[in-house]
């Protein structure tokens, strides 16, 4: 968006664009997910942690009820009114900013008398790499909309808000995984969210203390997920669930794989399987994470990718490379992360490794013909809040 971006920078072209100081600067991260796939919105576990790279929104009010936003990776400016909001009336980008004013409607936040805004919004986040750029815009915008309009939610009405906003306004099918991570991140940790228990526990990584680095790999094989396979996967298992008579996935366990193998057919079969063990392969990373540390993780990142690439359809060549370089230049563990069908693989290095593995990385997508990888260290990082 704009070069370096920072609270200050995200300021200045607040005031460049409208001319005045904004009332402030929030920002939320994008995240990755060490582990748990597609799980959310089967209600179960997942185990991502905000990551350093950011989105900013500098948001200033105005005296009327028109909503205005601008960002420099946009060629044009977007508005809209809070007289006449509606997902039929949201084109693009400016979705993902107008969707939670209208998501905040929709859960009972009453916008009559109150005024619109300007917003200019800065990021860091990748787009189409996995890392969850939509909530961090979802999220900044609407932190920065609780201050500026006083509405004293908490976080977990801001999640479902940003879930919300996502699933009704730009029509991607997803969970609420990715603004849980984003709103309720520390720096360091982990962030163990149960779904269905809507819980969202701190869990230290310790990936410093052991001289770790996690990788991103980000493939710039771009996703889309409001169309496509994310879809037809979530069907898959909502109607694995009903053949099997249960609610959602979560009340299965490995346990129920042999019925279920008699009941479904072979590729409802595997969805759920992948479901099924990716919930236990969850609670395990984070139990032997506390106990163990994190250099005893590397297998279960593993079985998670061969999941998602056997089972569950959604990995990618560039991202099978990425994760079977890794491992073969001395990585502890690599799995793609994210929707799928694109996106970005990590890698849990020695940090005194990473420039060998990402040159290693770099060699075998030029080997197979593929676009550069784009690989960079992301760290535990802190949740979204105000900057200025």
């Amino acid at each position: 968006m704009i070069d370096i971006p920072s609270p200050e920078s995200t300021a200045q072209a607040f005031e460049d664009r409208y001319g005045r100081r904004p009332d402030g600067v929030w920002s939320a991260p994008g995240r990755v997910n060490l582990i748990g796939e597609h799980t959310d919105y089967n209600d179960g576990l997942v185990f991502p942690f905000a990551i350093e790279r950011r989105t900013w929104a500098a948001m200033g009010r105005r005296e009327d009820r028109t909503l205005t936003v601008h960002s420099g990776a946009m060629p044009e400016p977007a508005q809209a009114s809070l007289d006449e909001l509606g997902p039929e009336r949201f084109d693009g980008w400016s979705a993902y900013v107008f969707g939670v004013v209208w998501a905040m409607e929709q859960r009972g936040v009453d916008l009559s008398g109150r005024t619109g805004f300007d917003i200019m919004l800065a990021s860091d986040v990748p787009l189409g790499a996995g890392l969850s750029s939509s909530a961090a815009i979802e999220c900044a915008v609407a932190i920065a909309l609780n201050d500026e309009w006083e509405l004293g939610l908490t976080r977990r009405e801001l999640i479902y808000i940003c879930q919300l906003a996502e699933n009704g306004a730009v029509g991607a099918p997803t969970g609420n995984m990715d603004q849980t991570a984003s709103l309720m991140g520390e720096a360091g940790h982990g962030v163990l969210i149960d779904v269905r228990a809507e819980t969202a526990d701190p869990v230290a990584l310790h990936f410093a203390d052991e001289g770790l680095e996690l990788l991103v790999i980000d493939t710039r094989v771009h996703h889309e997920h409001a169309t496509g396979g994310y879809g037809a996967r979530r069907k898959s298992c909502e109607d694995g669930a009903a053949a099997m008579g249960v609610a959602s996935l979560r009340d299965l366990t490995e346990e129920d794989l042999p019925r279920a193998v008699e009941v479904l057919d072979d590729e409802t079969f595997r969805r759920v399987k992948h479901v099924v063990t990716e919930n236990a392969r969850v609670a395990r990373t984070a139990e032997v994470v506390a106990n163990e540390g994190p250099r005893a993780i590397g297998d279960l990142l593993v079985a998670s990718h061969a999941s998602m690439r056997d089972d569950f359809e959604i990995s990618v060549p560039e991202l099978d490379l990425a994760v079977e370089t890794a491992l073969a230049n001395g990585a502890v563990g690599s799995r793609m992360t994210g929707g799928g069908f694109g996106g970005a693989a990590i890698a849990l290095i020695d940090a005194d490794r990473a420039a060998e593995v990402e040159a290693a990385i770099e060699a075998a997508f030029a080997d197979a013909g593929f676009t550069a990888p784009i690989i960079f260290v992301v760290n535990p990082s802190a949740g979204a809040h105000r900057d200025l």
